[in-house]
């Protein structure tokens, strides 16, 4: 076991990282917090880390993790920043410790080629369009040489190609060690170098997938590991949700029942038995998303209910579901492909059941809408009790970092979310010196943020700002209809390019941005975490309104009723913390590293008119106010700016 101040030594001044890491500057809260991760591996405690942006957050833990003796998985919020933290971050750290560990990157099976499912694409001959058929081509030349079998490495399939789907597989439709191609599985291969690592990086959608399974009595993917590390750990309670929900959509079922037709292929007598009964479900499916159109995109299943059409219609696909599972169940024996559909049929029509039948206190039953598909789900409404559950079955330590976890210096909201009931805490200061790099503008005289012109308003108030800045901002939005109304009010009154979320991928809206020099973007949710524009490029960033979550969300509401009948005023003690948390997030784009400057413009009036206004503000890192855009020119310098025409101009 390392001792602790060794630890920090290693991130000191005098330390092998400061020595031979080009730009490595030793910081006192990287060293605090590296000290305080590798007592919780040592003594297998629950720790709650908040670290400022600029922290170094990521070696804090990898330094402690891979000198701890301990198997450890380390989770991440997304794929990219896994990406990163395994080819990027944890071979310095690794090369500098000289440490003789195995080290691995897991991800979910829809991240590595199929090679049965490709096989199947290829001898179905499907008519692909061109550019579809010179896709198809570049997998299959792809696949003849790759190692890993990641599509990360594919760059010239896009990652939104209708192919993908077809070339991987899923938990539903893998035939396992029935399948031919099981012995070079690329899935297989990756989680045996995952069951032997020392050091696994996963990111949080598999680790709660893994979780949930083993819950249901499942074999698990990833090794019992001493200590789980969750990186960008503010994520975690919206993504438990997910996991620990059961659904049914059109999809699924629209999957199953062409899978089914798929495999009548190589079975005699098959198609005269399920053609017609699959031809039913895929009616059902389409009649009973029609009768859904009325409604809202989404809320609580009584609404369903209420419907008759939909009340009717969730019935018969039940039973036609219930029929088709009948008939696959005499073909399961015929061919591994029926057996594995059979058992997804059986799955989806207990959920069906579950969802539609079955009322209890402890779920919450919801839908949702999309353009051409439905989802039903049962939620819990409490996900402290599963994932206390969980981790004690572990007996292992638990990291949660993330530079956003507390509100106001508190981390109770975290806390009673994720059912941490006694964790150690640590709260680090960002090293920037965010009294001199930043400014905190708040406009004066706008208007209510329900009020019917207020973007139009923002946007009269934002735009003196971004004269004097010259551009060079992030506009972030809380919904995509103020996201769009801004887009149209800026087209023809800015001279700087405009970047929208929606018109390109968000890696291509940065890398232009980024180039652009002054360009001005606008962004909605996935904007507001996760994006990293250091530099001058970006020295704005305006948030129109406090980030509290949409009022038609069915989960969220049947959460804050259960909170209004335990004592707990639902408004402050949730609404409240979690906007707080999403506006830190929003907030953190501004400063990257120590030589950025900028202003950030929070334009809801609500900050300074409403009590709970002073919690948003302590929240935020420590950084100058005001209200007179004359100090916003003066923080820019006053500098000479291309010349913005007026509003009807």
């Amino acid at each position: 076991m390392t001792d602790p101040d060794d630890v920090a030594a290693l991130l000191g001044a005098d330390g092998p990282f400061a020595r031979e890491l080009p730009n490595f500057a030793p910081r006192e809260a990287q060293q605090a917090m590296a000290r305080a991760v590798q007592h919780a591996i040592a003594e297998r405690e629950t720790l709650i880390a908040e670290a400022g942006t600029g922290t170094g957050k990521t070696y804090a833990y990898l330094v402690p993790a891979l000198l701890s003796g301990e198997r450890v998985i380390v989770s991440t919020g997304t794929k990219a920043l896994q990406d990163q933290l395994y080819f990027r971050d944890l071979p310095k750290v690794h090369s500098v410790l000289g440490a003789r560990l195995k080290t691995a990157l897991l991800k979910g099976r829809a991240n590595y080629l199929c090679l049965y499912r490709l096989d199947q694409t290829v001898r179905e001959g499907a008519s692909f369009d061109r550019a579809q058929a010179s896709q198809l081509a570049a997998i299959r030349a792809w696949s003849a040489r790759t190692r890993r079998g990641d599509r990360m490495e594919l760059a010239e399939v896009p990652e939104e190609s209708p192919l993908w789907p077809r070339v991987t597989s899923t938990a539903e439709n893998c035939l396992g060690a029935e399948c031919p191609f099981f012995e070079d599985c690329h899935v297989v291969k990756a989680r045996r170098e995952a069951q032997e690592a020392d050091l696994v990086v996963v990111n949080h959608h598999l680790l709660f997938a893994d979780l949930a399974l083993k819950q249901e009595g499942f074999g698990e993917l990833l090794p019992g590991a001493q200590a789980f590390i969750l990186d960008e750990a503010h994520q975690i309670p919206e993504l438990a949700g997910q996991f620990f929900s059961q659904s049914v959509s059109a999809r699924q079922l629209g999957d199953l029942a062409q899978d089914a037709l798929r495999e009548c292929g190589g079975v005699t007598g098959a198609a005269g038995l399920l053609l017609e009964p699959v031809e039913a479900l895929h009616d059902a499916v389409r009649q009973l998303r029609l009768a859904m159109d009325p409604l809202p995109p989404r809320g609580p299943f009584h609404q369903l209910e209420g419907v008759a059409a939909v009340r009717e219609g969730l019935h018969g696909l039940g039973e036609l579901l219930a029929a088709l599972t009948d008939l696959l169940a005499s073909q399961a024996e015929r061919s591994r492909g029926f057996a594995n559909v059979y058992e997804r049929a059986a799955q989806l029509c207990e959920r069906l059941e579950r969802i539609a039948e079955q009322s209890s206190e402890q779920d919450v039953r919801w839908y949702e809408l999309f353009p051409r598909g439905f989802a039903l789900y049962a939620t819990p409404l409490d996900l402290a009790a599963p994932l206390r559950a969980m981790r004690e079955r572990t007996q292992a330590a638990w990291i949660h970092a993330s530079a956003t976890l507390s509100v106001a210096g508190r981390f109770d909201h975290f806390a009673r979310q994720l059912g941490l009931d006694d964790p150690q805490t640590l709260s680090l200061d960002s090293p920037f010196d965010y009294a001199r790099q930043a400014l905190c503008y708040l406009p004066q005289g706008l208007p209510d943020p329900a009020a019917r012109d207020y973007t139009d308003r923002v946007l009269d108030a934002v735009l003196p700002v971004l004269q004097a800045s010259n551009g060079r901002a992030f506009l972030l939005f809380t919904s995509h209809r103020a996201l769009r109304r801004a887009a149209e009010l800026l087209a023809d009154r800015v001279p700087w390019p405009l970047f929208v979320q929606g018109s390109a991928p968000r890696h291509r809206l940065l890398e232009e941005f980024r180039h652009s020099g002054h360009g001005v973007l606008l962004g909605a949710a996935s904007f507001w975490e996760g994006v990293d524009v250091a530099g001058e490029a970006l020295s704005v960033v305006v948030i129109d309104k406090l980030p509290f979550a949409a009022p038609d969300d069915p989960v969220l509401q049947a959460r804050l009723d259960a909170l209004e009948q335990s004592g707990i005023n639902p408004f402050m003690g949730w609404q409240v913390p979690s906007a707080a948390i999403a506006l830190k997030q929003g907030a953190g784009r501004l400063i990257r590293d120590v030589h950025d400057r900028g202003v950030l413009v929070l334009c809801d009036p609500r900050l300074t008119t409403k009590g709970y206004g002073k919690l948003f503000l302590a929240s935020l890192p420590p950084m100058p106010r005001t209200r007179e855009p004359a100090e916003v020119r003066a923080f820019f310098g006053d500098a000479a700016t291309p010349r913005i025409a007026a509003a009807g101009e």
